[in-house]
């Protein structure tokens, strides 16, 4: 039973650290995508 909960457990900081990720990615690129419009202005 302990090693269910440890691999729940696991796969939740797995698909947390992921979806951070992914936010900051995607954060970074629309920033970068709107200083290189500014910029090109």
């Amino acid at each position: 039973m302990d090693d269910s909960v440890q691999k729940s457990c696991w796969g939740v900081t797995v698909w947390t650290v992921a979806v951070f990720s992914a936010l900051l990615v995607l954060g970074f690129l629309f920033a970068g995508a709107e200083t290189v419009t500014i910029a090109a202005n």
